[in-house]
């Protein structure tokens, strides 16, 4: 093997006994009735299952190239049997290189694809009603787009304007390969039409920010209930005398961060109360990734982006039929395809890029 696949080989190696590791403490009676525990293990094996597959694949094929060097080195072999040991050792190179760049893209990839649920927040950033009506048309992509990845979509809260626009949309997405495809989304994007509010054919832009997370679970982040104020509330909003009086709305205040979240979409108390827990794990969550991640900042400056809401990320351009995602350069002429959810063509451009960048850093 060559000398620069001697620090992957050596990873591979120790990800291949902590497999065997696991293995031992989910066969430990006292780690079976520890619930967490277990599911935890559980997951994270999950995750090494198809790297430590794939390596000790590798190393039979190796293996396999040695013994048959051996059979070559004998100066009694027979010429047919060394023209079959020949034969063999090419198959099995070919097969060895095959597999180690197999190994490596999963190796880089492994932790995203392992990610089945996100929470996306779309909210409007300048532009006025227009920004809106653009909210509403990002949502109507990423639910269409979902819908044909066959995943599981979950609105969770959705505030609309008079002019059929969205001031807020928090949607739940849930499927296999979720995050490693949405998760190239978040940042700022921007559009260039004229608006339905526009009398005189004049080209506005506008934006939107999105916001996507990886949702986790429940043994992946820890909130101690006793780091959180809850504040109940009546809901408010349109209605008149019919306006719900009971206290529902809800409101959660992690004092650790300072992370606030507010829910009044339900009219039970209980269902505010889980949603708001939810987007509150999601952000603490979040918070916690940032931090680790700025611990090993080198390794980040290979992702796509930083996810900052900020950042300009992508524009879509209607008179022009384009769209343009400006972290890589790509400019698409087929915006009336990609708003209706023909989203892969630039989801592959990016996850390939993605890839690229981080093998490099390997």
């Amino acid at each position: 093997m060559a000398d620069n696949n001697d620090n992957l080989l050596k990873k591979l190696s120790e990800l291949d006994d902590r497999f065997c590791q696991i293995d031992a403490e989910l066969a430990d009676p006292a780690v079976g009735s520890d619930y967490n525990k277990a599911i935890a293990l559980g997951k994270e094996q999950g995750k090494l299952k198809s790297m430590v597959t794939k390596y000790r694949e590798y190393k039979e094929t190796i293996d396999g190239i040695a013994d048959s060097n051996e059979m070559l080195s004998d100066p009694d072999l027979d010429a047919e049997f060394a023209e079959l040991a020949k034969a063999e050792i090419e198959e099995l190179q070919t097969k060895s290189e095959t597999l180690i760049e197999e190994i490596k893209e999963t190796l880089v990839m492994a932790d995203d694809a392992s990610i089945g649920s996100v929470i996306m927040e779309i909210r409007p950033g300048t532009g006025g009603d227009e920004a809106s009506l653009f909210v509403r048309d990002l949502y109507g992509m990423y639910t269409k787009y979902a819908e044909k990845n066959k995943w599981k979509i979950e609105t969770i809260e959705l505030n609309t304007t008079e002019m059929g626009g969205f001031r807020e949309v928090i949607v739940n997405i849930k499927g296999d390969g979720v995050w490693a495809s949405l998760g190239y989304e978040g940042g700022g994007h921007r559009v260039q039409r004229v608006p339905e509010t526009e009398t005189q054919g004049r080209v506005h832009t506008s934006a939107a920010t999105v916001a996507v997370l990886p949702e986790p679970e429940e043994v992946d982040v820890k909130i101690d209930k006793s780091d959180v104020l809850e504040h109940v509330s009546c809901a408010g909003g349109p209605g008149g005398q019919s306006v719900n009086k009971i206290n529902s709305a809800i409101k959660l205040e992690h004092i650790p961060t300072g992370i606030t979240v507010s829910m009044r979409d339900e009219k039970s108390q209980h269902k505010n109360r889980s949603k708001a827990w939810r987007i509150l794990r999601t952000r603490v969550y979040e918070r916690q990734l940032q931090e680790i991640n700025a611990e090993r900042d080198s390794a980040r400056k290979t992702m796509i982006g930083s996810g900052d809401r900020s950042s300009r990320v992508r524009t879509y351009n209607f008179p022009q039929n384009r769209m343009t995602d400006h972290r890589i350069n790509l400019s698409l002429y087929s915006l009336d395809k990609i708003i209706m959810g023909e989203l892969q063509p630039v989801i592959d451009a990016l996850k390939e890029h993605d890839k690229q960048k981080r093998l490099e850093s390997l």
